[in-house]
């Protein structure tokens, strides 16, 4: 396979890894222009790279990730209202846009009669997950909006972020148009990470139809998303290739590709993804 790549494919690849960066920031740049508090596309970037490395190297479920950006928005001057509302937006907006994804790559699985009993049940584990979150910490927000338990009122720290979230302007998520602009910004992050893979199989001249490439993707996502390993690791790896094997494609190109991918999505980004998260952390000390 290395005697016969195409490397110039793999800069399709690292532009659409860059590109998943920019999707990521526009939310967040959509929703504070939508609350009067615009911020440039540029100044927010840094921080949708700060928050893969924290969402990473901390597994939190996404939870260091968020508290990164609510002090990033905050020390760019943005109200803490509007920096939550900013927050809200793009977790509702992006496990829509996971859910579409889901059902997508399902469909494709269906319509070739490749949709396993196994691949059924993650994806019914993986909506039960990506409409439980979202509507947890909605039900926590309205929670805050009233006298907070009294277990909750002793951890300080989660009351006063609660207290924020309700803060949060209440109308933005009643905003048909700003849902379906942050939704299908989402969506194209999705399209992009499936955009890598294929352009991997490219690189290795082994071409693979993208449809291909999206539903393994998205399906090792889910994988990962349910999966007991923190971040995914292995566990996205083995559910691609699994997948893509499934599909049609030899092992060794399957694993070749789907490390190339893990390379440019995972790794690569942390070393920037530490140096900028370090700096978004010393900006508040």
């Amino acid at each position: 396979m290395a005697q016969g790549a195409l490397p110039e494919w793999m800069l399709l690849a690292v532009l659409a890894q860059c590109a998943t960066y920019v999707c990521a920031a526009a939310v967040w740049h959509r929703t504070l222009s939508a609350v009067a508090h615009p911020r440039s596309l540029a100044s927010l970037l840094p921080l949708s790279i700060a928050k893969l490395f924290t969402d990473q190297a901390i597994p939190s479920g996404g939870f260091g990730g968020t508290l990164l950006v609510i002090g990033g928005l905050v020390r760019r001057q943005v109200p803490l209202p509007a920096a939550m509302g900013a927050v809200l937006v793009g977790m509702i907006s992006f496990y829509s846009a996971y859910l579409l994804a889901a059902f997508a790559s399902l469909g494709f699985l269906l319509r070739y009669h490749r949709a396993s009993p196994v691949l059924l049940t993650a994806a019914a584990l993986f909506s039960v997950v990506a409409v439980g979150i979202p509507a947890t910490i909605l039900w926590f927000r309205r929670l805050a909006e009233g006298t907070l338990p009294p277990w909750i009122r002793r951890r300080k720290g989660v009351a006063a972020l609660l207290k924020a979230a309700a803060a949060a302007p209440a109308d933005l998520l009643r905003r048909p148009m700003l849902l379906a602009e942050t939704i299908s910004l989402q969506l194209a992050i999705f399209l992009l990470d499936a955009l890598t893979l294929w352009a991997a199989f490219r690189a290795l001249a082994v071409p693979v139809d993208f449809w291909i490439a999206f539903t393994a993707f998205v399906s090792a996502s889910m994988t990962a998303t349910i999966g007991p390993i923190p971040l995914g690791l292995g566990t996205f790896e083995a559910g691609c290739v699994a997948v893509l094997v499934m599909l049609g494609v030899g092992v060794e190109t399957a694993l070749a590709a789907t490390l190339l991918l893990r390379g440019l999505s995972f790794w690569l980004p942390m070393i920037p993804g530490l140096l900028l998260a370090r700096h978004e952390i010393g900006r508040s000390q």
